[in-house]
Formats: C-alpha cells, sequence, structure tokens
C-alpha cells in the first residue's frame, strides 16, 4: 500500500494544475493563447507554472517589479487567484477565436521622419532571398504588457526588402572568408561545427551585423522595419497569426537547446513570408534603445549606448524582462559589443535601390 507522503506527492502536483485552470476575470496582460497537441496534454514549461512553483509565482506577481509590470498591478486583495482569466488559462486554439485582443487604449499617430517613398509594388522579382514590404502604415507597439512596449501607435515605413531567413553560419562564412573579418569564437579553428551549416549565425554583435550586411550591399532594417515584417499590417501579436502555438517556432516552452535550421517552420511565416520571425534568435536592429513616440514612463535603461533587438529566440530569458514567448512587438537590449549564443540578425535593403546586390548567402 502506498504510503501517506507518497499519496501527497502524487495528488499535489495534480492541485496545482487544477488551479492554473480556475476561471476568474481577464488581466489586460493576459493576451497569450496555447495551442494544445494532439494528446492534448498541457506543454507549457515555464518555471512559475511547475507545480512546485505555484506559490512563489503568487507572491512574485507582486512582490516582484518585473512581474507587477506584466500583472496589471493588482492588489493581493484584489487579485482573488494566480494568473486569473475569464475561462481556463489555457486557450486551445479550436476553440478560442484567432482575432487580435483589442487594447482598452485605441493606437494614435505617431510623428515620423521617414517618408513612405513608394505606393506601388516594384517591376521584377525580389533580390534572390528576400521579401518586398510595401510602405505604408502598420499598428507598432502594444499598450498589453512592458511599459518599453507602449504606446501602441500607427507607424509607417518606406517601401524595403527583407531577407527570408535569418543569416546563416555558411553566408557569415562567406564573409569572414572574403573579408578576414573575426569569426565567431566557437567555430573550432574558424570552421563552421558540421550540421550547423544552414544554423543561423550566433556569438555576433551588433557591429558584426552591421558590417555583414553592408559587405552584402545590404544594411541592418531600423526597428519600425522589423516589426512591420513580423506584424503586417493589422498588429496581430504573432508572426502567424493571434494565437500562441507550441510548433510554429523554436521557442523555449518546448524545451528548446538551441538554435534550429532556418525555415524551419513554413506555419509560422510572417505575413510577407518570412521564417523566424519569433524565436530561434534574438535579431540585431539598426536602431538605439530609445522610448517609442508618447511613451513618457522614464526607464533608465533608455540610451544610445544601447542597441535594440527584436523577435525573441530558443533561450528562455524572461528572467530578465526580454519576454519568453517573442510576440511581435518584443523589444530586448544590449551594449552593441555584446556577443550571445540567441543573437544572430538579418538584413534589409530599400526597395528600388540600385546599390542592391545579389545576396551572397
Amino acid at each position: 500500500m502506498p504510503s501517506r507522503n507518497t499519496i501527497r506527492w502524487r495528488v499535489l502536483p495534480a492541485l496545482a494544475f487544477l488551479l492554473l485552470l480556475a476561471p476568474g476575470p481577464t488581466p489586460a496582460t493576459a493576451f497569450e493563447g496555447f495551442k494544445h497537441p494532439k494528446a492534448s496534454q498541457l506543454q507549457c514549461r515555464t518555471a512559475c507554472h511547475q507545480p512546485e512553483n505555484l506559490q512563489q509565482a503568487r507572491q512574485d506577481k507582486f512582490a516582484k517589479p518585473e512581474c507587477r509590470q506584466c500583472h496589471t498591478g493588482e492588489s493581493p486583495a484584489q487579485a482573488g487567484g494566480l494568473f486569473r482569466t475569464p475561462g481556463a488559462v489555457i486557450q486551445f486554439e479550436d476553440t478560442v477565436p484567432n482575432r487580435r485582443q483589442l487594447s482598452a487604449r485605441p493606437p494614435v499617430r505617431a510623428a515620423q521622419n521617414q517618408a513612405a517613398a513608394q505606393t506601388g509594388a516594384p517591376s521584377g522579382k525580389p533580390p534572390e532571398g528576400m521579401a518586398y514590404v510595401p510602405a505604408g502604415e502598420f499598428i507598432m507597439g502594444s499598450n498589453e504588457r512592458w511599459d518599453d512596449e507602449s504606446p501602441e501607435h500607427i507607424s509607417e515605413t518606406g517601401a524595403f526588402y527583407i531577407d527570408l531567413h535569418e543569416v546563416t553560419n555558411a553566408g557569415y562564412k562567406k564573409f569572414v572568408d572574403a573579408t578576414g573579418h573575426e569569426a565567431p569564437h566557437h567555430w573550432p579553428e574558424g570552421k563552421i561545427a558540421p550540421g550547423k551549416e544552414n544554423h543561423p549565425v550566433i556569438y555576433v554583435n551588433w557591429f558584426d551585423a552591421h558590417d555583414y550586411c553592408e559587405w552584402n550591399g545590404k544594411r541592418l532594417p531600423d526597428e519600425r522595419e522589423w516589426e512591420k515584417a513580423a506584424r503586417g499590417e493589422d498588429g496581430r501579436l504573432y508572426p502567424w497569426g493571434n494565437v500562441w502555438s507550441l510548433d510554429r517556432s523554436n521557442n523555449p516552452y518546448k524545451g528548446s537547446t538551441g538554435t534550429e535550421p532556418v525555415g524551419s517552420y513554413e506555419n509560422g511565416k510572417s505575413p510577407y513570408g518570412l521564417f523566424d520571425m519569433s524565436g530561434n534568435v534574438w535579431e540585431w536592429v539598426d536602431a538605439f534603445y530609445l522610448p517609442h513616440p508618447g511613451n513618457d514612463i522614464p526607464k533608465p535603461e533608455y540610451g544610445r549606448d544601447k542597441r535594440v533587438l527584436k523577435g525573441g529566440s530558443w533561450f528562455d530569458c524572461l528572467s530578465y524582462g526580454c519576454g519568453l514567448s517573442a510576440p511581435t512587438f518584443n523589444r530586448s537590449f544590449f551594449n552593441p559589443e555584446v556577443r550571445n549564443n540567441s543573437f544572430g540578425f538579418r538584413c534589409a535593403t530599400n526597395a528600388g535601390d540600385s546599390k542592391t546586390a545579389a545576396s551572397k548567402q
């Protein structure tokens, strides 16, 4: 017969799981849904959702600044339950409409210096390995989560091309060989590890990314261009839509341990056909870490000594506020000298730019 302690350790995780499914009102930031796998088993693996961490997560929600920012600032007395939502915490894609969660605050137009120079698609095909993004307006930012992602506003870009894939090890090797540029430090004797040729290059800083794009006749996309290419004009939360799904990106929820070949998720493409705009590697963009137009919330980290990365990665870096599930408006920032095993990039170029070179990737 099982001992009392054995029974207790079997029952407690089940009770903790039921707590996650308890109904309640929705905080403004609880926009993430999960697509259940065919086996209908819960796949959420964030630290705070592990049964043994539920009590600590309940405390952290109100005690830690990074948690308070993501949970609407309710007091414990108002909260009533952990991470409350209108129904189940886990929203299944086959029961929840794939629609954008509207903010209580409508987007406002932000003043822009960049004119929408082109209105129609250019003649001819895009450069090899690139997609065309037309000039015009799109919804940028979000009011639903971190302060530096707000406010949700209407921005615009000119027409541009952007790489369909993150720059690969094989593509970066051509740059290293042609220019004598320093190879990523983890390449043994300056050579790509076998089987990693089509993985995104990592351990590159902002200057490495800038120099590669320039050598290739391109440039880094700015933050507005990157976000528009990821989310389209309709303000979607993720490149594929508005409901989180485990199987559309290389993300930490699925227990990822590193990069995967670029283009591995056909069902995770953005509206313009771009791959890996959520997950795999964070991508450097040509932007200083500054507040969005209309954001007057002070943040000591803002400054021109830091550069922005977009898109999230395979690595769970939620502990320092970069956002685990990588929605399209996600932002991270680092000193441009930093190299990391989850940092990469892709390139862009102006549409109709006569200097655009054929891709050397």
